[in-house]
């Protein structure tokens, strides 16, 4: 694979907890992973991004961290990451870890240190009162009271302290973990919230000395080959946001435009065209994402009424006509690999799972559901663990009962069910993969003239000659002469069907 990899790479999320249980005790662990290997490299894959596997409380499923040098006992052994690891590398799978700086745990050891140490306190950010009325973003106060009286700031869960960017220990320290990760073999890390780093009285989001922080650290990254950092930054401003991947910074961005987008053809066109427009003078390449451990999974997304998705609404009780989000979650996963640039699969998107809505109160874990009193439901929903085989949970998943409830209806979509059937989504996602590779990933593309928005229909022409059309009006539409290399769902003749997409190649311009 060449230095230039991440360009057109596509990248699967594993949420650990939910992947593969090894040992039977209901939680998914490195064990499980690395059994599963031969799954993600048949799959076609390129490189594998972890969500958090450090020693952790799990007061926010692992982005709470205690240690960075250190894998959770419940996720297995620092030699077992280094295994699965070089496991991987032998199976030509890249792998991406995340890396969590803007706060750190209670649980961890500066922060205990701070509780019974004042002059310990300036790696986070303490005072004798609230310094202002900072809301967290996953409800309530963004400040919380220590018993000596002091009040700390934590953007997110009180459990996660935010860590102090002013102090020249927070910088050595984060330098000093990702060169111990690095020296491990990671080829990429993954910043959690990366544009909050940095506050101010003013504010805490996008502040431009956050860019001093990624300089720095692109020069760590750099003194290893074909290594990348990649950015969640959450921007509504491109301009802003195109900052973070100017050549001396981060090398991708997660790009929230699209996948917050409706299921509709002006609004995709228009994401698709600001999306390319904001990479191209940076030279970076853009990235296409449909869900991830944080959003309503695509098939329920696709079926309300409203197809955007925002984290303030993930309400109870949303209709979902699940058949339609079905059908479109499968047209939109061949228009986003149609798309040049990375691609990023979360973990059960290519099983077609849909978001879990039913699960009892009583075992909701996400802090966003406690903070906000229940009226946001949280994301557990798309964290629940896999279904792997078998007629009744927990579908081969482990031994032991999960961590969350899988629901009897997913005997449909277990991957075993699913390997044999040749329409799976499973098999749409394989078989889309492999010509992914051969045929797309980084590069340009050039709209039909002959297809508009206007008409429900988005049409594209990639360097390799394949041309993607999706058909998002009501009715279906005539497809241009060519030969069909793979379509979402069924053809009607010479007609492309609503809400379906097709990959042909001799299309004429």
């Amino acid at each position: 694979m060449s230095h230039t990899w991440w360009r057109g790479a596509a990248i699967y999320q594993v949420y650990l907890r939910s992947f593969a249980d090894g040992n039977g005790d209901g939680v998914g662990d490195l064990a499980g992973l690395r059994a599963r290997l031969t799954y993600l490299k048949d799959l076609g894959i390129d490189a594998i991004w972890l969500t958090p596997w450090y020693p952790s409380p799990m007061a926010d499923g692992g982005y709470d961290v205690a240690d960075y040098r250190d894998i959770e006992p419940v996720f297995g052994t620092l030699e077992e990451a280094e295994k699965f690891i070089s496991e991987a590398h032998e199976l030509g799978i890249k792998i991406i870890i995340d890396v969590v700086p803007n706060h750190s745990s209670t649980e961890s050891a500066w922060f205990k240190e701070a509780l019974t140490d004042r002059a310990a306190r300036d790696r986070f950010w303490f005072s004798d009162e609230p310094l202002n009325d900072w809301q967290s973003i996953f409800g309530g106060s963004a400040w919380t009271q220590v018993p000596d009286g002091q009040w700390y700031l934590h953007l997110f869960a009180p459990e996660q302290p935010d860590l102090n960017w002013n102090n020249p220990e927070v910088h050595q320290e984060f330098e000093d973990v990702l060169r111990f990760w690095l020296e491990r073999g990671v080829d990429g890390v993954r910043i959690d919230s990366a544009a909050l780093l940095i506050k101010s009285d003013t504010g805490y989001e996008d502040l431009d000395e956050v860019h001093d922080v990624y300089r720095r650290w692109r020069e760590v990254t750099d003194e290893y080959d074909e290594r990348i950092l990649i950015g969640e930054v959450w921007l509504p401003d491109q301009e802003r946001f195109a900052r973070y991947l100017r050549p001396d910074e981060l090398h991708t961005a997660f790009n929230f435009d699209f996948l917050s987008c409706p299921w509709d053809p002006a609004e995709l066109r228009r994401v698709i065209d600001l999306t390319l427009a904001t990479h191209t003078p940076v030279g970076a390449p853009p990235t296409w994402v449909l869900s991830n451990h944080d959003v309503t999974r695509p098939v329920t997304r696709y079926g309300r009424a409203d197809t955007t998705f925002a984290h303030g609404g993930r309400l109870h009780g949303t209709p979902s006509d699940l058949e339609l989000g079905y059908q479109r979650a499968r047209a939109a996963a061949l228009l986003a690999m149609a798309l040049p640039g990375s691609l990023y699969v979360y973990q059960g998107e290519e099983l077609g799972l849909p978001e879990v809505e039913d699960l009892a109160d009583e075992l909701r874990q996400d802090p966003m559901y406690a903070r906000s009193g229940g009226t946001n439901p949280g994301r557990d929903g798309c964290r629940v663990p896999l279904p792997w085989s078998g007629e009744e949970p927990p579908f081969g998943f482990g031994a032991g009962t999960p961590w969350l409830p899988q629901p009897d209806s997913w005997r449909k979509l277990t991957v075993e069910a699913q390997r044999t059937d040749l329409g799976s989504m499973l098999n749409l996602y394989r078989t889309a993969l492999g010509l992914r590779r051969e045929l797309l990933g980084d590069g340009t593309l050039t709209w039909a003239q002959w297809a508009q928005p206007g008409d429900g229909v988005l049409a594209f022409t990639r360097d390799s000659g394949l041309t993607c059309v999706t058909n998002l009006g009501p009715e279906p539409v005539p497809l241009p002469a060519g030969e069909v290399l793979l379509a979402s769902g069924p053809l009607e003749g010479g007609l492309l069907p609503s809400d379906t997409t097709v990959w042909l190649t001799g299309v004429e311009a």
